[in-house]
């Protein structure tokens, strides 16, 4: 009895479950039938590989009438490139499946959609690959097939964007072999994602150091309307930008047919005056400008090519003769070569019939049917076409074997060794996306033949591309030479090889084109930026005195100063010693300044030699010979002191100028114990403490370096010389005073001319000191010496000299007393007294001391 419940329990269990599948089937209904064209071999086979590739460029415009049910839009523009991508796939999967060594238990099937390189399109053939039937049921597995592994693709980076983040919900695996954008790096976005082809980080590194490695500074730059263009030439942009590369227009090609902006790119590139354009874009969305620019006959223009297009046949079409004008000379990175033995003579020996894509390629070249005759034809143009292209098709290659060794390391798993729960496996009949995922982002494997060693890190591998520079070849047609390698995982100076003397540029030049906003400044000049321009566009200023730019450099932005002892040259491009100046002994000024000193002191000393003569008459006798020679002393040295004003200035020199002349005017002035007692304390402790040197004066003039004495201590110095100015005004108003004194001959007032000429020579001395610069205020100040120290000489000597030589006779004893007063004058020894008194306290001139002896 419990058995017999037992089975109508199970019964009825049995019944609900079948009438909640009917219930579900009856409420469940297709949204829509995808329109899917492609390859599939899945019967009998243990695991199949996904493959998305656009081989068709776009979609064909479909009817808009919603009358009737939607259906899914067919595909135009047959891609040949990617077409041939999809054949890669084919033959690599089919060599797999004859290799022994790797999944020799496993035959691969595949199921390989077409994106049309729309993101729809790619959508749909993600959905139903999953769904594993040829329908699309989201979220549903309802296909009963062998267990899916990866899918291969979806072809351009915003393809990939859309199918990783479906994929990337059931931790499904996808490896891309075309699909570059550096937002792809984001695993949190984008989790199972993995590529074969190298990180568009790299690629806009790679381009940004090949625009720097030739100095161009002034560029254009045009991307693609989706990712990959937007990201690519945001990270060059960046990197150039920083580096002092100025962008000279920034243009975006249209997803959608658009002539009307082609043309507004067209006309920008024509009116820029940017030689270097970098263009992010696929061939797909280029096609249209370079057939616009064809049109305009645009030319003289270096073109820097992303790896998406620079070994296009879409846009390198073989006898389109002006191609060879507007891109000859194009330079652009490639994904590394790898050799793959086979895939040329799968490639030539497509069969017509096999599938419809297949057969489509043959109508898109011209062949409808399958004529013998033509073969030999379509040999050629597939070669002429296919040959330098199968470079490229290394990615998909290498994704396919990177699925390959995945599977057949989950499949040759040892149980207790795993690497899930419990060091557990996986069945290669039926495992889970997540644990495919595992293998497949730790894969590392050797590429057949080459060696090549590939594995992942992060979903990237190594950023490696080959330089590829379009040359003009002897046929005439465009070929790709490979000029120089980049590696981004090298050291920063070992990243790029480039072999400058391989690349034919633009009209075949050999030199590389100048792509600057402004020519670079040349030496003696530097950068002015102009307002609301880029940094790169500026005038040429020259530098001012003193300053000098010695390169010829765009980033010469300020000239370099001159330092203390050196000047800027008259071109301003090197920095010269400073002219050293002085007033030295050979030169013509000084020559003569020596000459009127050595003959003011030869007119003193002879002046001495006739009151040596003559000591012993009246006149001598009368004027004190004792003051009168030493104020000839006095003014020898004054003259001769000038002398040592000249040359270059030595400590000994400085010193010894500044004293002497102090000296010399100090003893000029007055008679007084002051002197003795005052003058040398002075003068000992300034020269101790803080004496005169010698100084270069670089302030003065600008290009001239001015030897000269530096006085030591300015308070030293104004103190002796207003000591000389006191006592100088002292002798002035004592001979002022005593010049009416009834002497038949009055040293009081040959003594108060010569001291208004002291004080009229130094008064005008100041101004004219000042106004001066160099060796000519030192010629100013022995002026000034000489100037006054003939004024005294003549001043007080002269009169002398003219009685004892030339008036003799006015030389007697009865001339040298005091002219009598008259009758009604006041005491007479009035004019005594006050010649006494003047005597005694004046020292700046002659005594007037009269004879007291009775007449005979």
């Amino acid at each position: 009895r419990l058995l017999v419940n037992k089975c109508f329990l199970l019964g009825l269990f049995c019944f609900f479950c079948a009438y909640g599948s009917l219930w579900a089937q009856s409420t469940c209904k297709l949204k829509a039938k995808f329109n899917l064209s492609g390859y599939k071999d899945v019967e009998k086979k243990r695991v199949v590989i996904g493959g998305m590739f656009p081989v068709h460029m776009s979609v064909a415009s479909s009817d808009s009438n919603t009358s009737k049910l939607p259906v899914s839009s067919g595909c135009a523009g047959f891609n040949f490139r990617t077409f041939r991508w999809t054949q890669t796939m084919l033959f690599a999967i089919n060599e797999i499946n004859q290799r022994e060594d790797l999944l020799p238990n496993t035959d691969l099937g595949y199921v390989i959609y077409d994106s049309c390189f729309t993101i729809s399109k790619a959508v749909e053939g993600t959905l139903t690959y999953l769904t594993g039937q040829d329908e699309a049921v989201p979220n549903y597995r309802c296909g009963n097939g062998p267990p899916l592994a990866t899918l291969v693709g979806a072809g351009g980076s915003d393809l990939s964007i859309a199918t990783a983040r479906i994929l990337g919900l059931y931790h499904f695996p996808q490896v891309s072999y075309c699909s570059t954008c550096s937002a792809l790096n984001n695993k949190f976005q984008f989790p199972t994602f993995l590529r074969t082809i190298p990180n568009d980080l790299h690629q806009s590194t790679a381009m940004a150091q090949l625009v720097l490695h030739f100095g161009w500074t002034w560029v254009g730059t045009i991307a693609a309307d989706d990712d990959y263009g937007k990201y690519g030439i945001k990270d060059f942009k960046e990197q150039v930008e920083e580096a002092g590369v100025c962008i000279s227009f920034s243009e975006t090609l249209p997803k959608v047919s658009s002539p009307e902006a082609i043309q507004s790119i067209v006309q920008t590139v024509v009116e820029s005056t940017a030689k270097i354009i970098v263009v992010f874009s696929s061939d797909v969305d280029l096609s249209p400008l370079i057939s616009e620019l064809l049109r305009h006959n645009v030319t003289n223009r270096t073109w820097i090519a992303s790896e998406a297009w620079v070994t296009s046949a879409l846009i390198n079409q073989p006898g389109v003769g002006p191609v060879n004008s507007l891109l000859s000379g194009t330079l652009g990175f490639g994904v590394k070569k790898a050799d793959i033995p086979g895939l040329q003579r799968h490639l030539l020996d497509l069969d017509p019939y096999a599938d419809a894509l297949t057969e489509e390629f043959w109508e898109t070249v011209g062949l409808n049917e399958f004529d013998p005759i033509n073969w030999k034809t379509w040999h050629i143009l597939n070669r002429h076409l296919e040959d330098i292209h199968v470079v490229n098709l290394s990615i998909v290659y290498k994704a396919v074997y990177a699925v390959a060794h995945a599977l057949h390391n989950l499949e040759h798993c040892e149980d207790g060794k795993g690497p899930f729960v419990g060091g557990s496996c996986a069945n290669i009949t039926n495992f889970e996306p997540w644990q495919l995922m595992y293998y497949v982002k730790n894969v590392r494997y050797k590429m057949p033949n080459t060696g090549e060693e590939i594995y992942f890190e992060d979903g990237d591998i190594e950023g490696f591309y080959d330089i590829i520079n379009w040359q003009i070849s002897d046929n005439g047609e465009i070929s790709y030479v490979t000029v120089g390698h980049y590696n981004g995982s090298a050291a920063a100076e070992e990243k790029m090889h480039i072999r400058n003397e391989s690349i034919v540029w633009n009209n075949e030049e050999l030199e590389p084109p100048r792509s600057v906003c402004s020519e670079n400044c040349e030496p003696g000049t530097r950068k002015g930026i102009r307002q609301g321009e880029p940094v790169c566009c500026f005038d040429c200023i020259p530098c001012a005195d003193g300053e000098i730019s010695n390169t010829t450099s765009q980033y010469a932005r300020e000239c370099i100063l001159c330092t203390g002892d050196d000047w800027s040259n008259d071109a301003h491009d090197a920095c010269v010693p400073k002219i050293i100046e002085f007033l030295a002994f050979g030169e013509p000024l000084g020559i003569t300044l020596i000459v009127i000193s050595a003959f003011g002191a030869l007119v003193t000393i002879a002046v001495g030699v006739v009151l040596v003569m003559h000591i012993g008459t009246p006149l001598v006798k009368a004027n004190d010979a004792l003051l009168s020679f030493l104020l000839l002393l006095s003014l020898v040295v004054t003259f001769l002191c000038s002398i040592v004003f000249l040359g270059e200035p030595q400590n000994w020199s400085c010193m010894t100028s500044q004293v002497a002349l102090a000296l010399g005017f100090l003893t000029l002035e007055i008679k007084t114990y002051l002197l003795i007692l005052g003058y040398p304390g002075t003068c000992t402790v300034w020269l101790i403490i803080l004496p005169p040197h010698p100084v270069k004066n670089t302030a003065a003039q600008n290009v001239k370096i001015i030897l000269e004495c530096d006085e030591g201590s300015v308070v030293f110095i104004c103190c002796i010389f207003a000591y000389d100015i006191l006592l100088a005004l002292l002798a002035f108003i004592f001979a002022f005073t005593a010049r009416k004194l009834e002497d038949h001959f009055s040293e009081a007032k040959s003594m108060t001319f010569g001291m208004l000429v002291f004080f009229i020579v130094w008064i005008s001395f100041v101004p004219a000191y000042l106004s001066t610069r160099g060796k000519f205020m030192v010629a100013v100040q022995i002026f000034a010496i000489l100037a006054s120290s003939f004024g005294l000489l003549t001043c007080i000597f002269l009169p002398k000299c003219y009685i004892l030589l030339v008036k003799p006779e006015r030389n007697k004893e009865e001339l040298m007393k005091p002219r009598p007063k008259p009758k009604d004058g006041s005491s007479t020894g009035t004019s005594a007294s006050l010649a006494t008194a003047a005597t005694d306290v004046n020292a700046s001139f002659a005594s007037t001391a009269i004879d007291d002896q009775p007449e005979n």
